[in-house]
């Protein structure tokens, strides 16, 4: 009886220890070695219209013309559908699009990290974007799943500058981290991208195979790695607080605000200017690109006053 009585206790007590265990990692929180009055902010808004309208016309045309996007792609031969619709629509209006995959593809063009591992390949990927970055300064990082409108990411970070350490997108909150949802699309500027690179070399604050009993996901992963060199997790927003990266497709967003906000619908769903849109199936992406990029109402005329060039050579919409 005394056995199993201590059986029981012994139980007890490492019970109490991993739930703590649990709760000290729910707030975890690295040491960051960047001081406090570097570049702290949670919410980056796009220019708004009055914002721009007091910028010269050279001001806006140099902004124009410096923001360029590289796009990093992770996909994998499983979802070759979702692989081949990416290239054939929205990847086309990045500056530069890249495509990473776990294993060599036949059927399509990609650079084959030969890594089974999620967190150790989107490593490979950041790491080679870094290193073939040329005169590039902003990174968009998505899976093939995420459709994206390249033109609403340059009007987010138009003023925005790339040397200050940027990582922005659909920003969550898990215990005491904050990170960007990687399946809303995750956005880091050059300077962002730099302490990133340099803090992989650290084993022991970023190590490439987890240590815990439990696997992070890959964008928790990548937020713990930032916040060891002083880069936050920041919410990309419309001028008027909106979201602009979403987890769900506009489907589904729109069946939400018919539910929530039944007499205002279309307000209600999302933004104007929406960067990205998740959980849609490769028809609904060509859908997307025919809607986003072809059809328009005669005589209709928005006046933007920003026009974002195709990249050169470009045969995008």
């Amino acid at each position: 009886m005394l056995s199993e009585g201590g059986s029981f206790m012994k139980g007890m007590a490492m019970g109490g220890i991993f739930c703590l265990g649990l709760s000290l990692f729910g707030s975890f929180s690295p040491a960051t070695e960047h001081g406090p009055g570097e570049h702290h902010h949670h919410h980056v808004k796009a220019p708004s219209k009055d914002e721009l309208t007091r910028l010269s016309d050279g001001r806006v045309l140099e902004l124009v013309n410096q923001v360029r996007v590289s796009c990093i792609i992770m996909v994998q031969p499983k979802i070759l559908v979702y692989w081949a619709t990416a290239l054939d629509t929205w990847s086309k209006h990045c500056d530069k699009a890249v495509f990473y995959t776990s294993e060599s593809s036949k059927a399509l063009e990609a650079v084959d990290l030969n890594e089974k591992d999620d967190w150790a390949r989107l490593r490979k990927a950041l790491k080679h974007a870094y290193e073939n970055a040329g005169d590039l300064r902003w990174f968009f990082v998505a899976k093939a799943t995420t459709f994206a409108i390249i033109e609403n990411l340059k009007h987010l970070v138009l003023a925005k500058d790339p040397e200050q350490p940027f990582y922005l997108g659909n920003a969550m909150k898990s215990g005491e981290l904050e990170y960007v949802a990687y399946e809303s699309g995750i956005v880091l500027s050059y300077e962002a991208l730099k302490r990133l690179v340099n803090v992989l070399e650290d084993e022991e604050k970023c190590p490439e195979r987890g240590h815990a009993l439990w696997a992070m996901s890959e964008d928790k992963q990548l937020a713990v790695c930032l916040k060891y060199t002083g880069v936050f997790a920041e919410n990309g927003e419309d001028s008027h607080g909106k979201g602009l990266f979403n987890s769900k497709s506009v489907d589904s967003l729109i069946t939400d605000s018919m539910r929530d906000n039944p007499t205002n619908v279309v307000e209600g769903c999302c933004s104007d200017l929406a960067v990205t849109f998740n959980e849609m199936s490769p028809n609904q992406m060509q859908v997307m690109m025919f809607g986003v990029y072809r059809l328009r109402p005669y005589g209709h005329d928005f006046h933007d006053l920003l026009v974002f060039q195709p990249p050169e050579g470009s045969d995008n919409d």
